[in-house]
């Protein structure tokens, strides 16, 4: 029996509410990057409701700032469809923007509770990648967020169980599992993370590092997709990504020269 068949995008329903696999697993990945920073939030000295607090309004905002870039970059379409810019339900996220909405939330929080922005993005970085590990598979279960075409052999080469093979066989075609690609580079970044917690960096780096190492896996992965925003004829979130590497890589150097004393990652 073809797996296909067996893979429904809806979870469950609730008389005439359909409560998709997708979000279920974006609700999953939020609750495991939750439960990860929380015991390091306390363990340096936060409150234990300050990371609650914080994701009240990074959450929601954070899903509102990914509608509103996909929205920004598919405007041609939009903006003859007016009554389908808030319809979230029918598909158009983009991680980019509940990035930068997230990042501007946390600035203007923790800037309004008078801690530090970098002390914060420092602890919750590895929990930022648990999220974005574990959403890609919500991809997965949509089928979207694939590469270009492939042969079922070439996907039998790379290992993997037929029933991610199986997924990966829409309209009579085999596709890139790039939703794989992409949530296995961000798992070995998590594991980076947290070894790196005792390298005891500067205060700033673990985040610049979570930036960076998102940034460089997005921007090849991205090249293989089919799905791609685009900016002209350049794809959006590759241009993103070579933008972040670049900021990361100048703010690295410069809080290395100008910092004095240098503030670590392990301080109080």
């Amino acid at each position: 029996m073809n797996l296909l068949q067996v893979i429904d995008p809806v979870a469950f329903s609730l008389g005439p509410i359909e409560v998709r696999w997708y979000g279920v697993i974006i609700a999953l990945g939020i609750v495991l990057a939750y439960i990860v920073a929380q015991r390091e939030m306390v363990k340096r000295g936060f409150h234990q409701e300050y990371l609650t607090d914080l994701l009240i309004w990074a959450v929601p905002l954070a899903i509102i700032g990914a509608r509103i870039y996909y929205v920004i970059f598919k405007w041609d379409f939009y903006s003859q469809n007016p009554e389908m810019i808030i319809q979230i339900w029918n598909g158009g996220i983009a991680i980019h923007g509940a990035l930068i909405a997230s990042f501007l939330t946390a600035y203007f929080y923790t800037k309004n509770k008078g801690t530090s922005f970098w002390k914060v993005t420092d602890i919750v970085a590895p929990s930022l990648l648990i999220g974005q590990t574990v959403g890609r598979w919500g991809n997965f279960i949509n089928q979207e967020a694939h590469g270009g075409e492939v042969t079922r052999t070439f996907l039998e080469n790379l290992m993997l169980p037929n029933w991610i093979i199986e997924q990966m066989y829409i309209e009579g075609k085999y596709y890139h599992p790039t939703f794989l690609y992409e949530s296995l580079w961000n798992f070995i970044g998590v594991i980076i993370l947290i070894l790196l917690r005792k390298v005891n960096l500067l205060r700033g780096e673990m985040f610049l590092f979570y930036l960076t190492w998102y940034s460089v896996g997005r921007f090849f992965i991205e090249g293989m997709r089919t799905d791609s925003l685009y900016n002209g004829d350049l794809r959006q979130a590759q241009l993103i990504s070579l933008v972040t590497i670049a900021i990361a890589i100048v703010l690295f150097v410069y809080r290395r020269v100008t910092i004095k004393p240098a503030v670590r990652y392990l301080d109080k």
